[in-house]
């Protein structure tokens, strides 16, 4: 009776996976498009959509299976067979991976994230270490032995959209210019290179992404397309990126994920990871849309990682949250948060409010000014590799959330997320060391943050430094989302002119504050630590201290206005003049 009932479990979550599969394949299958068409809502709302298919799908499974087997789901050795099972049925698909992690989502959800252990799910994949190869051409080759300007006309004419190019000579010209200035170690004229093109294309918010590889006599190297549309029925080609630290920012945990074509996952992360090792496979699994195999993936690196070191697990570097109590792993590049037991009084929010401004960020266009999180429960970690302080901490702010017993300790809600260097901290570094251009730098990316965070309809509400991370690539990104809001739910107010001079100098606002009431010209106790800073603040971005200037960005978002938000420098543009200086087009 147990395997008859192991059976129906097995092919019952395989139909749920494959309904799954053809659900968010049929939704990416729409990206170009959707893309041509320029309608960009219409790409939010899919990327959105694809996000919440997962759970919606897993959810339901889980229902219907419980439904059918009544309380013998809940035997635990019921489950060892069907893994076991289900395990036999993958042999024939192509994402085995994939459908090993639905099958997970689903046990956890029977069992409320209890009874985790190997034997009756996949904790670690049968499939590691096993590459899977579609059998097909999975790129396109092109070679310089007919000329540079030939391979990039061929590019561009297999990479045809239905709708025309701007100016197809004008791009090539761009391109053939622009490669043969940075790409110096490289003599095209006189050495053949070949170039592998992958043949999806990547399409996110409003671009298209023609991603490849260089090779040559010194090595290989990536490269990037990005295609835009110029909103008159025509594309062109905005830049090229040659460096692998730019293509990785591509791909950044900051931005939205991809939708492309994908037939067989690990071979096509296989090859993104040999194009930027940098990245790891989770993240890259997550870029694609496949954000559960990304966390499958984060977690059994973490594994990885715990048995090959031996530090210990520490309290955040930083100033400590109101709401989260952060910890890190110094040698592992996460920090995990976690909810407090109780907040500051400051702080009118609750738990489950945490919960969902978490989930807004995951489902909104990132813009690349907000990290990416994993979202996890009854997280386990060996009791040895914390330290006392930090287990001290955890049993004072969030002693509901921590159970230890024995040798483990047991985190019931948590989210991990890429660490960063908190940019309170870099700035004191810039200050202290006297680097004006450090300074310089931090202050404008962070103006840049808050207004492209306001371009995409989200008002960060806590807006101090400590709430916001410097990236390895220097770029700053806002990562603590209890007070986070719609841009176009906030009233943004002049403060009032007092009637009197008592009002004034009175500790308590001589003006009405309803509950959405936005003050501006508060903010400038951001910059109230240091003159340097504040000099530099109000040179770069005063206008941020003007209730005007966040009305403008509302009444923009409120007219539907998607501002270009690029992965990459304006700089590294091209040009869109009509012919372009130094172009060989023989």
């Amino acid at each position: 009776m147990t395997g008859l009932f192991a059976e129906r479990i097995a092919i019952s979550v395989l139909q749920e996976f494959a309904d799954y599969r053809t659900r968010f394949q049929n939704i990416t299958a729409v990206a170009q498009l959707r893309f041509e068409k320029a309608d960009w809502h219409a790409i939010q709302r899919a990327g959105a959509a694809r996000i919440d298919l997962y759970e919606g799908n897993t959810e339901e499974a889980a229902k219907a299976i419980v439904e059918q087997l009544g309380e013998v789901v809940y035997d635990a050795h019921l489950w060892h067979d069907a893994k076991r099972c289900y395990a036999q049925k993958l042999g024939q698909r192509n994402d085995p991976e994939l459908a090993e992690t639905f099958y997970n989502s689903i046990y956890l959800k029977v069992f409320r994230h209890h009874e985790l252990d190997d034997a009756h799910m996949f904790i670690r994949s049968e499939y590691e270490g096993k590459p899977i190869q579609s059998g097909e051409q999975f790129c396109r080759m092109y070679s310089t032995k007919r000329g540079l300007v030939t391979l990039l006309g061929d590019l561009l004419d297999d990479y045809a959209f239905n709708i025309p190019w701007e100016n197809r000579r004008r791009d090539i010209c761009n391109l053939a210019r622009h490669a043969r200035k940075h790409i110096p170690f490289v003599d095209i004229a006189r050495e053949e290179v070949t170039v592998e093109v992958m043949r999806s294309v990547f399409f996110r918010n409003k671009g298209a992404y023609i991603v490849g590889r260089i090779n040559h006599g010194n090595g290989a190297m990536p490269f990037i397309l990005p295609v835009l549309h110029n909103g008159a029925g025509a594309v062109y080609v905005d830049t090229l990126i040659l460096e692998e630290n730019d293509v990785s920012v591509i791909f950044s945990f900051t931005r939205s994920y991809f939708m492309v074509d994908v037939s067989v996952p690990s071979e096509f992360v296989d090859f993104l990871h040999s194009l930027i090792p940098m990245k790891s496979k989770a993240e890259l699994y997550s870029s694609i849309g496949f954000y559960k195999q990304g966390k499958a993936e984060f977690y059994r690196s973490f594994l990885d990682h715990l048995a090959s070191s031996d530090d210990q697990f520490v309290i955040a570097p930083g100033i400590k949250g109101m709401v989260m109590t952060v910890f890190t792993l110094p040698s592992f590049p996460v920090v995990f948060k976690l909810i407090k037991d109780r907040f500051s009084s400051s702080k009118n929010i609750t738990r489950a409010v945490v919960k969902q401004k978490y989930q807004l960020v995951k489902r909104h266009d990132r813009v690349g000014r907000m990290a990416d999180t994993q979202e996890f429960t009854n997280f386990l970690f060996p009791r040895s590799r914390f330290t006392q302080e930090l287990i001290d901490e955890l049993q004072r702010v969030a002693e509901s959330s921590v159970e230890i017993e024995g040798d483990l300790i047991t985190i019931r809600h948590l989210w991990a997320e890429r660490r960063m260097t908190p940019l309170n901290i870099y700035i004191d570094r810039a200050l202290a060391s006297d680097d004006e251009a450090d300074l310089f730098h931090a202050i404008n990316e962070f103006g840049k943050a808050i207004k492209q965070l306001a371009a995409a309809n989200i008002f960060a509400g806590d807006m101090l430094f400590k709430n916001f991370g410097v990236t390895r690539h220097g770029r700053v990104v806002f990562y603590d989302y209890d007070e986070i809001m719609y841009l176009t739910d906030c009233n943004f107010r002049h403060i009032p002119e007092a009637m009197y001079p008592e009002q004034e100098m009175s500790g308590e606002p001589w003006y009405s504050v309803g509950p959405n009431d936005v003050f501006p010209e508060e903010f400038s106790i951001l910059t109230a630590c240091n003159a340097k800073v504040r000099r530099i603040f109000n040179e770069l971005h005063g206008d941020l201290l003007d209730a005007s200037f966040w009305q403008s960005m509302q009444d923009q978002v409120r007219k539907g206005e998607i501002v270009d938000v690029f992965p990459y420098r304006k700089v590294k543009r091209f040009p869109r003049t009509s012919t372009s200086p130094g172009c060989d087009y023989s």
